[in-house]
């Protein structure tokens, strides 16, 4: 295996026992290889919950450019319910997994497909 897929496995782990979710892992690792080198580098590899311009980067680069939706007061709430599943005292919240969530909690499978 190589470094993406062993980090894939990573994010399976965390998104098992942490959040309490079996992923799909064909999803998780269409989400992971679309986060690209962000996920080899450690301040990238994550995201920084407490940061409102990080959480807004999410929404816009993300949620709207990305999976498509339209600008709405509940993007930033599914954002917000997905950092309460993951845990906001957990201060490792990757990426890819965060990323994974938001496309499950909007139902936007298919961008992946």
């Amino acid at each position: 295996m190589g470094k993406r897929d062993d980090l894939i496995e990573k994010y399976a782990a965390d998104l098992r026992e942490t959040c309490g979710v079996e992923p799909d892992m064909e999803l998780l690792r269409k989400v992971t290889i679309g986060c690209g080198p962000a996920i080899y580098r450690e301040d990238a590899s994550t995201v920084a919950a407490s940061d409102t311009q990080e959480l807004k980067r999410i929404e816009d680069g993300f949620l709207r450019k990305k999976l498509g939706l339209p600008e709405s007061d509940s993007l930033m709430g599914g954002i917000q319910e997905v950092l309460r599943i993951y845990g906001r005292s957990n201060r490792n919240k990757y990426r890819a997994v965060v990323y994974y969530l938001l496309v499950k909690h909007f139902d936007r499978e298919s961008v992946y497909t």
